[in-house]
């Protein structure tokens, strides 16, 4: 007898309101539980939620870093960057940079093939919003380092994605593959993709602001959202470019021509809670406990030395541009959690080091593993620390 959908998002919603729950029990934000409640429903353990099962939620991904970009987006408000200059800018440029050039540096320094070393490196730069917005929403963080760190993991996407293409132009060059048009083709292509997700985005985001003046009311006005941010991020996966960036941008501009963009908020943390619990419950069923005892030397040096890039690139940009001393303290340790991007760009890593193509997936799913469980609790008490979550 074969089992609807609608059942099993019954049962996902479930998981995630009872491990949401025991989470807070134990003090832990919601997203962990999420994720514990998916890793011990999902093939890991019980096996409850099958590799099958888990295929079918593929749309749920989509829409709810649709939304969590949309978000970000918003929070781009003009008269926060006349504030803050490009302080957001440098730090995220800082923090993305370092990690790479150190966990690259580390790398080598244990005798990894210099190709395989760049390119793994170059992953290192990717930081997932999704899990750190959940925590901001949920304890409702207000303070410097929550409204910087909206502005760097949007910003994070961005870089991440320039810093791969410098890498991998960098990895094809040692390994003599492709010839020059590919290498330069390699260097133009995250500046290409960054171009047309701005022209998509901003479009999109001047004539978002039509029809919310023809329509008033709650429901006309949750329409025209979900129209418009499906519309950007199916429009993304149309052209193939980046759907977090075009998503984003969308949101950036609407902000700023709108009037109704705060009501475009409230409307978006209306809707979404339930999308964020599927889509956290079955990131964590598929995240794959059996890969952590393959991960070896070079696993372990790739999630140490992220962090430790991390925190370093953030606290020397902080410096740099004088930002807050709990932006400096705090905010590094809030960049941890890591996964969409960084999951995508493995696909690309393996086709430019076929060799190794096994240790990488093997060293960014784990990581992955290691980062979402504990980046959420991790973001919780630094922003604690810095003083922005009420006890």
């Amino acid at each position: 007898m074969e089992i609807s959908i609608v059942l099993y998002v019954a049962i996902v919603l479930f998981i995630g309101l009872a491990f949401g729950q025991l989470a807070t029990v134990f003090k832990m934000p919601n997203v962990t539980g999420y994720l514990i409640g998916g890793l011990v429903a999902g093939p890991s353990l019980l096996n409850g939620l099958t590799p099958d099962v888990l295929e079918q939620f593929d749309v749920v991904s989509e829409v709810a870093l649709a939304f969590i970009a949309f978000t970000i987006g918003l929070s781009f408000k003009r008269s926060y960057f006349k504030r803050v200059g490009f302080q957001p800018v440098v730090i995220a440029a800082l923090e993305a940079t370092l990690a790479v050039v150190i966990v690259t540096g580390g790398l080598v320094l244990i005798g990894v093939e210099l190709s395989f070393a760049i390119v793994l490196g170059a992953i290192a730069a990717a930081t997932a919003p999704a899990a750190t917005i959940m925590v901001i929403k949920e304890f409702k963080a207000k303070g410097p380092v929550t409204e910087t760190l909206l502005s760097v993991v949007a910003l994070d996407d961005a870089f991440a994605l320039i810093l791969f293409g410098f890498a991998s132009t960098i990895a094809n060059m040692l390994i003599e593959v492709d010839g020059e048009v590919s290498l330069f083709l390699s260097i133009l292509t995250p500046f290409i993709d960054i171009f047309y997700a701005a022209i998509v985005g901003a479009t999109l985001g001047f004539i978002m602001k039509y029809p919310l003046k023809y329509f008033r009311t709650s429901s006309n006005r949750l329409i025209v959202l979900m129209v418009f941010v499906f519309l950007a991020s199916g429009l993304s996966t149309l052209f193939g470019i980046s759907g977090l960036l075009t998503t984003m941008i969308m949101g950036a501009i609407l902000t700023n021509v709108s009037s109704a963009a705060p009501a475009m908020d409230n409307l978006s943390d209306r809707i979404t809670p339930p999308i964020f619990v599927m889509f956290f419950v079955i990131a964590g069923a598929e995240l794959d406990l059996a890969i952590v005892p393959t991960v070896g030397l070079i696993g372990i040096v790739y999630i140490v030395l992220r962090v430790v890039g991390k925190i370093s690139g953030v606290y020397i940009g902080a410096k740099l541009t004088k930002a807050p001393e709990t932006v400096s303290k705090y905010l590094g340790a809030t960049l941890i959690p890591q996964a969409g991007v960084a999951i995508g760009l493995v696909s690309v890593a393996e086709s430019i080091v076929p060799t190794h193509a096994d240790e990488i997936r093997v060293v960014v799913l784990s990581a992955t593993l290691v980062y979402e469980l504990a980046g959420p609790l991790i973001t919780k008490l630094a922003l604690t620390k810095a003083g922005e979550i009420s006890k």
